[in-house]
């Protein structure tokens, strides 16, 4: 070979190269052989550049501190750069170093605020401050993510507030918190964390107000016996006008403040207006075996006080097996926790589809008035199990026209009030509606028992009735770790039981023994191999 041919071999080798670089922007894989491709991105995130008009810029603020105490922000910047990859072009990403940019006081005004770690010397402790956030821009709008150092929830999060900007709005939900002993800021503080960390801006909507025609989707959480017909008439019209709500209601109502005394709901016109719709919720009390564990304060027998933990069947752990995986809200269902809920009737009138989301177990019961609840008159819990035991509806999905509770009636006047309420719409839309027969089940009161899924559902949920559906898959990332105390039949609790004694007692040291002994005998052979060889040199 000539040094003329060498020379040009040497520059189309630079070329192809050049352009190998530049293809691989747009042709771009990766393997991933996680079971649940925890590190890869859905086609929903895949094919999100086919919504964005004008590039989205992602800008990931990444201590160089933190990245090199922590392997995760490498997966959270490899998910960034698959984002990116997948995008043609239209999302840009760019990670920086606040301090080192000198942009820390910027970064802090955007909501990014620094985290402190602690890290371990050879003599001695100390705090390191560090960041790790997003900011994702479209033209003039900008989202904040302030911590990011997780996977869990990172595409939802990444996916969902993408589209929010590129439709040039903000994700908004409703919320009207129907009990006048109930207060949004105070009793579902979980469910508006829960909102606001998902990138929603939940809107408190007073009773009887407007509700706007625009509004994506509504929450009415409680108001069995606190709304009125004005409040419901802006309910049935929103409904009529295409508007998507969730009812979590239940038609008995237990003095969760006092001493759990139970009794029927006065109904001011809710559960009917709901039953109109096709579910009815039943004043009665479901009762189940996968039942949730209750800590209480009783006297004890020398008149002092003592507590006591029992399984309480009016708190019932829905299963995952339990939830309607054709339907996008309960398809991958992690369970919720619902305390003295009630059971669901579906009978949805002409025009509408009915479709439970999640049941009880086959061992549940109803509890019928008079109802008992203090956990120490647990000998009267199964009163009616006999007669009533059997699967129970406990959450539903509704969809198509539905009828006006107040077609052909007078519009409601408040007593007081002047204002005059609007028509109902004359071409009723098609709608979404979803009923949980509980409402304690979005309070405070899931720090009981942990009920992290029943934010999950919530959410999911939320996503379902503003028409996100492809994105509630991508919510979580990777599965999360399922409860024992979810084990409720005995003879399957103590075959897990038994198979977990086998493997960590007998097969993981028994593992460990065959381990060593293969190791030694192997060592041995290359011992008298070697042996040999030296004896058959000399």
């Amino acid at each position: 070979m000539t040094r003329k041919q060498a020379a040009a071999l040497t520059v189309l080798s630079l070329i192809v190269l050049a352009l190998a670089f530049l293809v691989s922007r747009r042709f771009w894989f990766r393997l991933d052989f996680t079971g649940n491709k925890a590190y890869t991105i859905s086609e929903v995130s895949r094919k999100l550049h086919n919504e964005i008009p004008d590039q989205v810029r992602i800008t990931y603020y990444l201590s160089d501190k933190l990245r090199s105490m922590h392997p995760m922000p490498g997966e959270i910047e490899d998910l960034l750069r698959e984002y990116a990859a997948y995008s043609r072009g239209k999302i840009r990403l760019m990670v920086k170093d606040p301090v080192k940019a000198r942009l820390a006081e910027q970064v802090e005004r955007l909501g990014i605020q620094p985290q402190q770690i602690q890290t371990v010397g050879e003599d001695q402790a100390s705090l390191v401050t560090v960041y790790t956030g997003l900011a994702i821009e479209y033209l003039d709008a900008i989202e904040v993510l302030p911590v990011v150092f997780s996977l869990d929830t990172l595409e939802y999060d990444l996916t969902s507030r993408i589209r929010a900007l590129v439709r040039g709005g903000e994700r908004q939900i409703g919320i009207i918190v129907g009990d006048s002993f109930r207060r949004w800021n105070e009793d579902y503080v979980y469910l508006n964390q829960a909102f606001t960390g998902a990138g929603y801006r939940p809107r408190l909507i007073p009773p009887g107000d407007e509700i706007p025609d625009s509004l994506p989707a509504l929450f009415v959480l409680g108001g069995v016996e606190g709304l009125d017909n004005r409040a419901l008439y802006r309910i049935d019209r929103y409904i009529r006008q295409g508007g998507r709500v969730l009812f979590a209601l239940e038609g008995i109502y237990v003095d969760t403040l006092g001493s759990l005394e139970a009794r029927k709901q006065n109904d001011q016109g809710l559960l009917d207006m709901v039953a109109s719709y096709g579910a009815i919720v039943r004043p009665e009390l479901v009762l189940d075996r996968a039942a949730l564990t209750l800590q209480y304060q009783t006297g004890s027998p020398g008149g002092g006080v003592q507590y006591r933990i029992v399984r309480y069947p009016h708190w019932i752990g829905v299963l995952p097996e339990n939830g309607n995986p054709e339907h996008p809200v309960s398809a991958r269902f992690g369970g919720v926790d619902l305390f003295w809920p009630s059971p669901l009737e579906l009978h949805s009138p002409e025009g509408v589809e009915a479709t439970p989301l999640f049941t009880s177990t086959g061992d549940a019961w109803v509890m019928r008035d008079p109802f008992y609840t203090n956990p120490d008159a647990a000998y009267l819990f199964e009163r009616d199990a006999v007669q009533t035991r059997g699967l129970k509806i406990l959450g539903a999905s509704l969809t198509g026209i539905f009828p006006g509770w107040f077609a052909g009636t007078p519009r409601p006047v408040r007593e007081g009030s002047d204002e005059e309420l609007p028509d109902m719409p004359a071409m009723p839309r098609p709608s979404r509606i979803i009923v949980v027969g509980d409402t304690d089940f979005a309070t405070t009161i899931i720090s009981a028992s942990g009920g992290r899924q029943n934010l999950d559902f919530l959410l999911q949920a939320a996503d379902w009735l503003g028409n996100d559906d492809d994105i509630i898959g991508i919510r979580n990332r990777e599965s999360q770790a399922g409860r024992l105390d979810r084990i409720i039949d005995p003879e399957k609790r103590s075959a897990a039981m038994r198979a977990v004694q086998l493997v960590n007692v007998i097969l993981m040291p028994l593992a460990v023994i065959f381990a060593g002994l293969f190791l030694a005998w192997k060592r041995r052979a290359r011992s008298r191999i070697s042996a040999k060889e030296h004896s058959d040199d000399v």
